[in-house]
């Protein structure tokens, strides 16, 4: 039996008049590292922040770690990165986690662990708001790596790192994975779809593809993430065509 660490069932989002997720349902093993991958606005933000339980106007049925999403026993059991520094800029790297600390109630020694982890031991006295994007990003994932949460759910958290950053980060996400911790990772870069146990490509607040990273080439029948979810864009709008004729025409049928 499949001990799941996100189970997400018809989940609908509103913003206004608008629905911005449109009856999403998916399963994400524990010990998974899985991709959340596609282009900005596709609705992966929104479906983070459902999973994590701080998102408004949701419908549907979001289980996390055996609990409803949003529930307070989660709330020591998962890590989140959101887009936006969640660090304080006028304290040092070492003063803001051992501020997190204090609040989570971990052990001191922990602040050391994810300062290393992080690589951020050479800035871990350099004042957060003088480090640069990157620098920022990991001092941000380093607070929500205290406690060795079950689960983390992380949002964009390569974005304007370069190469090498972004390569020892994913090594550090494996490592995680492969010590049990379950891994939500959204990108708009699909060349790190490879580094994915599973992928869940997100389009228009829909998920067009649920799939291993081979999985989905075989299923386009192309040789790299970016050509597949291209395929899979085009055969979706196709299909909204046939279903809509006259939908993007301009025309209407005559009375």
């Amino acid at each position: 039996m499949v001990n799941y660490a996100i189970q997400v069932d018809n989940l609908r989002v509103r913003r206004g008049r608008n629905e911005v997720l449109h009856g999403l349902g998916f399963e994400v093993p524990r010990g998974a590292l899985v991709g959340l991958l596609g282009p900005s606005g596709s609705g992966k933000t929104t479906l983070m922040r459902s999973i994590v339980g701080v998102q408004r106007e949701v419908s549907g049925k979001i289980t996390v770690l055996g609990h409803p999403a949003g529930s307070a026993k989660l709330r020591h059991r998962i890590g989140y990165v959101t887009q936006a520094p969640s660090v304080y800029l006028d304290l040092t790297v070492r003063e803001n986690i051992r501020y997190f600390a204090s609040i989570l109630g971990v052990v001191r020694g922990d602040v050391e662990r994810v300062i290393h982890a992080t690589g951020l031991d050479a800035q871990a006295d350099q004042l957060v708001g003088s480090l640069s994007g990157g620098q920022l990003s990991r001092a941000s994932l380093a607070a929500a790596l205290l406690g060795t949460p079950e689960l983390l759910v992380l949002d964009e958290p390569t974005v304007g790192l370069d190469p090498v950053l972004r390569f020892e980060l994913w090594n550090l996400f494996r490592e995680l994975s492969a010590a049990g911790t379950t891994l939500l990772v959204s990108s708009h870069v699909m060349d790190e779809a490879t580094r994915c146990d599973r992928l869940l490509l997100v389009h228009d607040g829909d998920i067009l593809a649920d799939e291993t990273p081979t999985g989905l080439l075989e299923r386009t029948a192309t040789t790299d993430a970016d050509d597949a979810f291209l395929a899979l864009i085009k055969a979706a709008d196709r299909g909204a065509a046939d279903t809509h004729p006259d939908a993007g025409t301009g025309r209407k049928e005559a009375p």
